[in-house]
C-alpha cells in the first residue's frame, strides 16, 4: 500500500491511501470504536458490512459506525485509491446534541444502508488530509467540512446493495443478538443444526471473519465504550461477556495497547 497521508490526532483521523495492485490476501475486516466515513476513488471491489455486499462505483461513499464490522473484498487487481475519516460519534455534540447529523450512523438497522453516490468530496478530503495548519486549526477544518458532508448525506437517498442471502443475514444478527451471553461456536453452529466448521465457513464467507475474532472484537468495542462512561473494569468485563476477568485484561491490552481503565 502506498499510503500518500494520514493525520490521525485527538480522535480525528483522516487517510488517503492508494494500492497499485491490490489483492484480497491479508485483507481483513475492521470493527472501529469510532464512526467512518470511507470514500472509493477507483479500484474494482465490492464493500462487505456485517454480511452485506455493497458494489463500489466511482465516488461511491460507505458510512459505518463503531462496531460495524466492515471489509473491502477486491474483484480485480486495478489500482485502488481511497480516502478514510474516522470520528467519535459524539464529534458534533457541542451544537447538535440531539445527533441529527449523525442518522445516517444511527437511524438504521446494523449492516443495512451504508451506501451513498456523493461525487464532489475529494477537494473537501484532500483539503483534511494534506491541512498543514496547527491542530487547533485542523479541528476546526475538520468539523466544519465533515457537518457539511454528513449534511449532504442527510439528504441524499442511500444506494441499495447487493442481495444479502438471507441465510447469512440470520447467522449475523443472531450474533449480535447473543453478543454478550455465554456463547461458545459450537452452540452457535447447533442452533442452525451445522457443524462447527460449516458454521465458521459460512460465517466467514458472510463477514470477512471468523466467529470467535468478530465477537471478541465487539465485545473489546462495547467494553471501552463502557469504560469511558465510568463503568468499573470488572464489572464491565462480565457485561461484555468475559468470564474470565484475565481472559479481558489480555484481550483488551493486545487491542487498545492499554490497561482497562475503572476499578477493578
Amino acid at each position: 500500500m502506498d499510503l500518500l497521508k494520514e493525520r490521525d490526532s485527538g480522535g480525528l483521523c483522516v487517510r488517503h491511501a492508494v494500492n497499485e495492485k491490490p489483492n484480497n490476501n491479508g485483507v481483513a475486516p475492521h470493527i472501529h470504536e469510532r464512526c467512518e466515513v470511507f470514500y472509493f476513488i477507483s479500484g474494482n471491489a465490492g464493500y462487505l458490512v456485517e454480511g452485506t455486499v455493497y458494489p463500489l462505483e466511482k465516488y461511491s461513499v460507505m458510512i459505518m459506525r463503531p462496531g460495524e464490522a466492515h471489509c473491502i473484498r477486491f474483484l480485480s487487481d486495478e489500482r485502488y485509491e481511497r480516502y478514510a475519516v474516522n470520528f467519535p460519534l459524539s464529534l458534533f455534540d457541542s451544537f447538535d446534541p440531539q445527533r441529527r447529523l449523525m442518522q445516517p450512523f444511527t437511524d438504521r438497522p446494523l449492516g443495512r444502508h451504508n451506501l451513498y453516490s456523493l461525487p464532489g468530496l475529494e477537494d473537501d478530503l484532500r483539503e483534511l488530509a494534506y491541512y498543514e495548519g496547527d491542530d487547533y486549526g485542523r479541528r476546526i477544518l475538520f468539523i466544519t467540512k465533515l457537518a457539511d458532508i454528513m449534511d449532504k448525506l442527510g439528504r441524499h437517498t442511500c444506494q441499495m446493495p447487493s442481495a444479502a442471502p438471507v441465510f447469512s443475514e440470520q447467522l449475523v444478527r443472531y450474533v449480535n443478538d447473543m453478543l454478550y451471553e455465554e456463547i461458545t461456536v459450537e452452540r452457535l453452529a447447533e442452533h442452525f443444526f451445522l457443524s462447527t466448521s460449516q458454521f465458521s465457513r459460512l460465517f466467514r464467507e458472510a463477514t470477512g471473519a471468523s466467529p470467535w475474532a468478530y465477537i471478541t472484537a465487539k465485545r473489546l468495542i462495547r467494553a471501552r465504550e463502557l469504560l469511558q462512561g465510568g463503568e468499573r473494569a470488572k464489572i464491565t468485563a462480565e457485561l461484555c461477556g468475559f468470564r474470565d476477568y484475565s481472559v479481558f485484561y489480555k484481550a483488551y491490552v493486545k487491542r487498545f495497547g492499554e490497561k482497562p481503565s475503572g476499578n477493578t
